[in-house]
């Protein structure tokens, strides 16, 4: 997992207040579920699934050259009334992309949905990259709890634990909906719906 921790700490949400770490607090307790790098016709689906089986809502943050090669699985999203966020086209680590590469990346990507939802591929963008882009009507978005799904050297019940243990009300999760993450994701997602809809949680999708 490297120096990233399972929940953002506050000094580093201050570092960065423009960017959108937590949702306001409704009148109901609210999780906001979100899944990146996908769509992916063997994993999505059974997200898709799985969020109904709970009434759930969530957001996906979509790699542009998968919904290129997955249109129906894309419009399979939409049409089950989740959120879609852009992800840029190729999946760009923003520290390691000069901003005018970047920038075209995240538009090229944009080309292919209705979006002003951005996450950053590995939350790693740079200052200008992220200035640009709120000047096109972008929201930042970022999270509160990330999962570590994808990280083949953890257990499955540890990924579990990370989302349980500490996501609270106004919540952003991370999970992915593909192939390298599936089977923590596939293991935990259905727990996690499970543990907070008996707290009496809400899932809903992002709307900034």
């Amino acid at each position: 997992m490297g120096l990233i921790p399972v929940k953002t700490p506050k000094f580093i949400k201050g570092i960065f207040p423009n960017y959108v770490w937590d949702m306001p607090l409704l009148d109901t307790k609210t999780i906001y579920l979100t899944f990146d790098d996908g769509p992916n016709p063997e994993i999505t689906p059974w997200v898709l699934k799985t969020l109904e089986d709970y009434q759930a809502k969530a957001t996906f943050f979509c790699i542009g050259d998968n919904i290129r090669k997955y249109p129906d699985t894309f419009e399979a999203t939409i049409a089950a009334g989740h959120a879609i966020g852009n992800h840029t086209f190729n999946h760009l680590k923003g520290w390691k992309t000069n901003t005018e590469t970047y920038i075209e990346n995240v538009e090229k990507a944009a080309q292919l949905m209705s979006s002003k939802l951005f996450r950053p591929p590995y939350g790693k963008i740079k200052n200008k990259q992220a200035k640009l882009l709120k000047q096109q009507g972008y929201h930042i978005i970022m999270w509160s709890i990330i999962s570590f799904d994808w990280d083949k050297y953890l257990l499955e019940e540890d990924c579990l634990k990370h989302v349980i243990k500490h996501a609270e009300d106004g919540h952003i999760i991370v999970f992915h909906d593909s192939l390298k993450a599936a089977k923590n994701m596939q293991y935990a997602l259905p727990k996690v719906l499970e543990y907070y809809s008996k707290k009496g949680y809400q899932f809903k999708s992002l709307s900034v």
